[in-house]
């Protein structure tokens, strides 16, 4: 049983992004895309509920939803690298329990990881949406053991101020780490809780790495997912495989589906012509350049730019423009860099073949001294996707220390929504300059400053040139006065700098004392442990040596008993001489001192060892104790740190000479932005009223769908069951109509709104069994597509060495023997006999009229399709409308329920087709 539930982006909505939907098949719970909202619209699209100061934002449902389910969620598959489809993750990863196994193409991890970041920088650039140190800490607390049997804290409501869910840098990166990643039309069979399941990922266009995610069920069949589609070729991409560029047609793995989650969002809207699209987009911003005027174009940070960079790359190469490309974004280069190494990715004018066309010498032509970073991209082997004009910029300050306000230049700047960062810091000084423009290339979220610009040009259009109507639209002069709120970061300055430093200052003394209070029950917990240790060590050697000492005394007293006259001698010095004893020996013994550290009962002058035949020399020695090797219960204990020591040696002894060279120069500059202490500072936020006074267009550059494609493509997906998700109420409605024009399309379609669950199927279980020798020997299987099909019936046995039970074939009982009394014959009559039942068969498969045509060619009869699931075979597919032509005709009917009519007269042809047929399906005998 399949059960699709959306959390956000769902069909009807007047909030269409950001996208994530939980779809659960059978027990899987599978959360498709992770999108996150813009964190920061405009004041007037907020709500203060009574009694409350804080504002209520339209995504708390959303977050609450998802915070609820992600530890739940046994897999996430990502087909997007745009906040929309991926924002939320890294925060939903480590804050909300979302570990589940997550997969998606490898232009998407790094895309989506670039837009992330970019967001969460500018965010916490501006706003106060939590301490990286405080959100560690709760992380900490969180995850404590209470042994002292209080009880826990409730857990916060909010896991950020306002109620912005904005994760870390740290958390990005993890998160992004985790992800899995594969190629298109890879299979993947997964293991675990989703064992059954394999899901292939196809190219979905629109995007760098765009995923259209096929999901094959045992139980329940086919599930595709296709959101954000675009069939049509770009300069960097090429279209979806879902539709053959060459034939026509729906891509034979993704065709008929037994579920279609789509989206509807652009179904009533007719796109203009890219020719034409291009042509206005180039004409303003080279009239806008000429007349000393800039352009500012709002843009995303990873994706849908590429295609604004290589057009205008183009337009600048072929008409030698000498004016600079700005891109003000604090991740555009490693962006760049991220793309040029998968080239095997993209398409259009801008493919793998473009790679080192100019030639190695070429390469020294034009070096431009403004980047720095030239002979990374050299060592990449990269030439395509290298902008000559193009110039970064982190922030607008260094913009404006490049270039004059005057000058006349190209702005790209993120976000496109202009809702916070350096765009939006731009247009309030750049909207009041006349004679500059703003041109939007998206329509972006609803109720930011983006989507107010768009609606204030589409209302100054006329009826005929709205953008949904497909014709371009003319730029607008703006006017009057827009009140706009800035958020900045200040250096903190006298009172308040003091009062942070004594807060600093006493925090640091806390701290080292806490650090120092930890060291001391350090060392006074190892000085512990080491007494324990050489107090159980020196026992047991002390021991063992008293125990030898002893033996010797026994021999010594026997050896003395025997031959006390020369022990005697010894003793006086008149005999052989001991080296190990002076005359004063028992002098020495009783009052002189040593300053070795001697253990157990040593004073004594007999030897440790035994001696053979006789008396030995004996020395003293300095005093040695072996030290004892640390064991555990699996032996010997490893120094962990000694082997991480040397497997980071070796690691970097087989380093290359680039990797290192990259390696030490990353240590360095990380090692210089640590050293750069960033000043204490405070976020403050003022109000700014802007004077319009610049132009306005809009020019669709979305890269997606029109209601033309999705209203001609769903139709031959021709799925058996459709769900829409991410569209308005207008546009479900359209794309539902459509489809009910259409006799042969599917009626079962479902637009469930945000929090609304839908049920299709029903709950099945499914068994593994092992057919027998002889079972398997008797069968008969009947070739279907790529699968061999058979019917079987037999006795499932469980056997006690086998954990898989096995399908046997059901003994019959003998016959039998009956006595024949012979009597008189009878005569036979006609239908005495008893009836028997005949054997039957079953046909499994679908019959595709495009199928039988190619078929039908092959043997010599042809064929044509004249109408909606009708095809005419023979003489009557060649125009004749004689008799003789009509007696030769068949026509094959495909009706609605899937079933298969031939109509003919009975001849040649009329065999031929039906043998057709028959050769299309598994014919298995039931």
């Amino acid at each position: 049983m399949i059960t699709f539930t959306p959390l956000s982006g769902a069909a009807r909505s007047s909030q269409t992004s950001p996208l994530a939907y939980l779809l659960q098949v059978d027990d899987v719970r599978i959360l498709l895309d992770c999108g996150s909202p813009d964190w920061a619209p405009e004041p007037h699209h907020t709500i203060i509920p009574e009694g409350s100061e804080e504002a209520a934002y339209h995504w708390e449902t959303y977050c609450n939803a998802l915070r609820d389910v992600a530890p739940t969620i046994d897999l996430v598959l990502l087909s997007h690298g745009d906040l929309a489809h991926t924002g939320l993750y890294p925060y939903a990863y480590s804050r909300w329990g979302l570990k589940a196994s997550t997969y998606t193409t490898l232009p998407v991890q790094a895309m989506g990881r670039i837009a992330v970041t970019e967001d969460v920088e500018g965010l916490r650039e501006e706003e106060d949406v939590g301490n990286e140190k405080e959100d560690k800490l709760k992380l900490d607390s969180d995850g404590m053991d209470l042994t002292d049997g209080s009880t826990p804290p409730s857990p916060p409501k909010k896991d950020g101020k306002k109620g912005k869910y904005v994760a870390t840098l740290a958390e990005v990166q993890d998160a992004f780490d985790s992800i899995n990643t594969l190629r298109y039309s890879q299979p993947t069979h997964l293991q675990g809780k989703c064992q059954g399941l394999t899901i292939i990922p196809f190219n979905a266009g629109h995007t760098l790495g765009g995923t259209i995610w096929k999901i094959r069920s045992p139980s329940s069949g086919t599930i595709l997912y296709a959101v954000n589609i675009n069939h049509m070729k770009e300069r960097h991409l090429d279209g979806t495989v879902l539709m053959r560029q060459a034939g026509g047609g729906v891509f034979e793995p993704l065709a008929r589906p037994d579920l279609l989650i789509t989206d509807a969002d652009r179904t009533v809207v007719l796109t203009s012509r890219r020719k034409d699209r291009d042509a206005a987009l180039i004409d303003t911003i080279t009239s806008t350049l000429s007349s000393r005027s800039s352009l500012l174009v709002p843009c995303d940070a990873s994706t849908r730019v590429l295609e604004l960079l290589v057009l205008l790359d183009q337009h600048w190469n072929y008409s030698r423009l000498r004016y600079p490309i700005c891109l003000l974004s604090r991740s555009g280069r490693e962006m760049l860099t991220f793309v040029r190494s998968m080239m095997e990715w993209l398409g259009g004018t801008v493919s793998k073949e473009d790679v080192g066309e100019e030639g190695t010498g070429s390469r020294q032509v034009n070096k431009r001294k403004r980047n720095d970073d030239d002979g990374d991209e050299e060592a990449l082997g990269a030439f395509a996707l290298r902008f000559k004009h193009l110039e970064f910029f982190p922030n607008p300050q260094a913009l404006l220390q490049t270039y004059s306000s005057k000058d006349p230049k190209l702005i790209l700047a993120v976000p496109a929504s202009l809702s916070h960062g350096p765009s939006r810091n731009l247009f309030a000084d750049f909207a009041a300059v006349p004679d500059n423009v703003v041109l939007l290339t998206g329509r972006s979220e609803d109720g930011t400053l983006g989507r107010d610009l768009f609606e204030k040009w589409d209302d100054s259009q006329r009826a005929d040139d709205k953008w949904d109507k497909g014709r371009i639209g003319s730029n607008v002069m703006m006017d009057g006065t827009l009140r706009l709120r800035m958020n900045h970061k200040v250096p903190l300055q006298g009172a308040e700098l003091e009062a942070y430093q004594e807060k600093e200052r006493a925090a640091k003394e806390k701290e080292a004392a806490q650090q120092a209070a930890l060291a001391r029950n350090q060392r006074m917990l190892e000085a512990d442990e080491d007494d324990s240790d050489s107090d159980t060590d020196s026992d047991a050697e002390e021991d063992e040596v008293r125990q030898a000492l002893e033996d010797d005394l026994m021999d010594a007293d026997r050896d003395s008993k025997e031959d006390g006259g020369r022990r005697r001698k010894a003793d006086r010095g008149t005999g052989d001489v001991d080296w190990g004893i002076d005359g004063d020996e028992g002098l020495t013994k009783q009052f002189l001192s040593y300053d070795i550290y001697l253990k157990g009962n040593v004073s004594k002058s007999i030897s440790f060892f035994k001696s053979v035949g006789g008396q030995a020399t004996r020395f003293r020695m300095f005093p040695y104790v072996e030290k004892k090797r640390r064991v555990d219960e699996y032996g010997e204990t490893v120094d962990v740190g000694m082997w991480l020591r040397k497997g980071k040696v070796l690691e970097e002894e087989a380093e290359s000479d680039e990797a290192k060279s990259y390696r030490l120069q990353s240590l360095a500059e990380e090692d210089a932005r640590k050293a750069i202490q960033e000043p204490p500072s405070k976020f403050v936020s003022s109000e700014v009223k802007v004077q319009l006074a610049c132009r306005l267009l809009f020019v669709d550059m979305e890269g997606l769908n029109d209601g033309r494609a999705v209203k001609t493509i769903v139709p031959q997906i021709n799925p058996r069951k459709m769900i829409i998700v991410h569209a308005s109420s207008d546009a479900t409605d359209a794309l539902i109509e459509s489809c009910a024009n259409i006799r042969s399309m599917t009626k079962d379609i479902f637009s469930p709104v945000v929090g609304e669950s839908v049920q299709i199927g029903q709950q099945t279980n499914s068994f593994s069994i092992s057919i027998s020798d002889e079972l398997l020997a008797a069968l008969k299987m009947s070739r279907f597509e790529e699968n061999e099909v058979g019917y079987v019936t037999g006795r499932i046995v469980a056997h006690a060495n086998a954990t898989v039970p096995i399908l046997e074939p059901i003994l019959t009982a003998p016959p039998a023997v009956k006595t024949v009394v012979k009597t008189a014959e009878e005569p036979r009559i006609l239908g005495a006999r008893p009836a028997s039942k005949l054997p039957h068969s079953t046909m499994i498969g679908e019959l595709k009229l495009t199928a039988l045509k190619a078929r039908l060619a092959a043997v010599g009869v042809q064929a044509e399709l004249i109408g909606e699931g009708v095809l005419i075979c023979g003489a009557g597919a060649k125009g004749n409308t004689g008799s003789e032509s009509l007696e030769d005709s068949v026509a094959v009917r495909k009706t609605a329920m899937g079933k298969v009519e031939i109509e003919g007269n009975v001849s040649d042809v009329y065999y031929t087709v039906r043998q057709e047929i028959y050769n299309l399906h598994a014919l298995v005998a039931t």
